[in-house]
């Protein structure tokens, strides 16, 4: 269901808060309290209701009720004065009084063929040991500290990424549960793992405590818990005990040297690693706002260390992502600064898989050098086979020189590592187009369809989908949906299109094609 009010899209089925076309940042406890009071808006929600609904009935205090209240009111431009949509009834609770349509139609016409497919069957468990790490519980007195909580998972799936005796979910996927009470068991078969690792973590001052327990998903048994409390400038030195109890407890006999592996000390500064964090947590908001302010961190954190390649990765990626949502403002100017950014992540550390996936996929999706993108990228899968990023970054790679086969391959991959990926729309786009390139329209258009449920303002997926119709005869449909992207994008033509299209593919003929295909659908010259 998608509830629309004034300039806001709350969709439930997909959990994101929309303001236009453009994703608000919102906290998965604030999404659930703004999705009860706007689907209970008739009456007025009292705080027993709320606790009961949003928090399963655990207790709560009323100054941290009113922070979340305040915080969905940030998120949908309202104010605790103004209370324009969400009005405070003192000592009988909230109300949510704005206006709302309800829209059950998501792209209805390829939803609606979506849902009448066959339901797909349960993934199979991979030929070695399989673990999905869920996002921890922050217990620390404030909700600011969900981003310390994330970056602590985040690095902990690194480690764990970093054996190769171990299969290794991708955090995008196992993010979905955020905030949710889940069923191991049923987490198990989504995913299509053997074992869950669920934790927490409270940070007071300069301790930190994390209690992680891992469960075989298979059983529901619990194999191994443990509580870890140190000093917060010893974090590295806590991540690494954990990653390496959890290797133990899942393969015995590997050796000291693959747990080693596992370990990595990102920087020295605790500050700049706080800053990192930061950042992280901006880019996944995917909203213009946040990336601004994450590459501002990023450069914070390479003011103190110069020699943190994490950092200056992510800060080139970050250029990366604002081409790809349209919010660059200069070109030129961010293309000079990410080749500067990657240039500098390599030269620090040529052996970390995420600061290569990372500069490949900049120096092939923003720098048009797709060789030497993929020379990046394949060096990180070597390191990290766990590394989602670098497969679907390999499979765009693979499908611009012209390697279909190969590119199937990476994009089939990305997709069984993060299967719940909020990202997915971009190996699903990639499976699209190197199925439209092979010649099996109806394939890609599959795929097309899934892409544009995923994400409905993607561009690049959208016009996979109109290449796709109108290369498989379904002329009125491709029309159809050309009309569609028109609206939002009247100026534009073949000619801008193509230029873009040659700087990236290499078969003239997948160009051609396309640009066929496009003009059945009728897009102007």
């Amino acid at each position: 269901m998608r509830y629309l009010f004034e300039d806001h899209t709350l969709d439930t089925e997909r959990r994101e808060l929309l303001r236009g076309a453009d994703a608000v940042s919102i906290t998965p406890q604030a999404f659930d309290l703004l999705d009860y009071l706007i689907r209970n808006r008739e009456r007025v929600v009292s705080k027993d209701d709320l606790i009961s609904a949003v928090w399963n009935g655990r207790i709560v205090s009323d100054a941290a009720l009113t922070t979340r209240v305040n915080g969905v009111r940030s998120a949908i431009g309202d104010t605790g004065e103004e209370q324009r949509l969400i009005k405070t009834l003192p000592r009988k609770g909230f109300r949510f009084v704005g206006a709302v349509q309800e829209d059950q139609s998501v792209c209805s016409a390829v939803a609606s063929e979506i849902h009448s497919e066959q339901p797909k069957p349960a993934l199979p468990l991979p030929d070695k040991p399989s673990i999905a790490v869920l996002p921890f519980t922050n217990l620390s007195s404030d909700p600011e500290q969900e981003y310390f909580a994330d970056g602590m998972v985040e690095d902990i799936i690194t480690g764990l990424s970093r054996s190769k005796s171990l299969f290794v979910i991708a955090r995008h996927s196992t993010f979905t549960y955020k905030g949710k009470a889940v069923d191991i068991k049923q987490v198990g078969r989504d995913l299509g793992v053997r074992y869950v690792l669920e934790g927490s973590v409270r940070k007071s001052g300069n301790r930190v405590r994390i209690t992680g327990q891992l469960i075989d998903a298979t059983t529901g048994t619990h194999l191994w818990a443990d509580r870890f409390d140190s000093q917060l400038e010893d974090i590295f030195d806590l991540q690494d005990q954990i990653t390496s109890s959890v290797i133990c407890a899942l393969v015995p006999q590997l050796e000291r040297a693959e747990i080693e592996r596992a370990k990595r000390k990102p920087t020295e500064s605790l500050q700049a690693y706080d800053y990192y964090l930061r950042a992280l947590s901006g880019f996944y908001q995917f909203t213009r706002e946040q990336n601004i302010e994450a590459f501002r961190l990023c450069q914070a954190a390479n003011e103190i260390d110069p020699g943190f390649a994490a950092a200056y990765a992510l800060g080139a990626y970050i250029c990366l992502q604002r081409k790809t949502f349209g919010w660059t403002s200069d070109a030129a100017q961010e293309r000079i600064e990410a080749r500067r950014l990657v240039r500098r992540a390599i030269e620090i550390d040529k052996d970390d898989p995420t600061v290569l996936a990372r500069a490949g996929q900049v120096m092939s999706g923003l720098l048009n050098e797709v060789e030497d993108g993929l020379a990046l990228v394949s060096r990180a899968q070597e390191l990290d086979a766990n590394l989602v990023i670098a497969w679907y970054s390999s499979g765009w790679q693979n499908l611009f020189l012209d390697d279909v086969d190969a590119a199937l391959k990476q994009f089939n991959i990305a997709v069984r590592l993060s299967p719940l990926d909020p990202l997915l729309f971009f190996a699903q786009t990639g499976l699209a187009y190197a199925h439209f390139v092979a010649g099996r329209y109806d394939d890609g258009l599959s795929w097309a369809k899934s892409a544009v449920l995923h994400r409905p303002n993607y561009l690049n997926a959208q016009f996979a989908l109109v290449a796709c119709y109108a290369m498989s005869g379904r002329v009125v449909e491709a029309r159809a949906e050309c009309a569609r992207i028109m609206q939002a994008k009247p100026d534009m033509l073949l000619s801008t299109i193509i230029p873009k299209l040659k700087t990236r593919f290499r078969a003239a003929e997948a160009i051609e094609r396309l640009a066929q295909a496009w003009r059945i659908a009728g897009v102007p010259e």
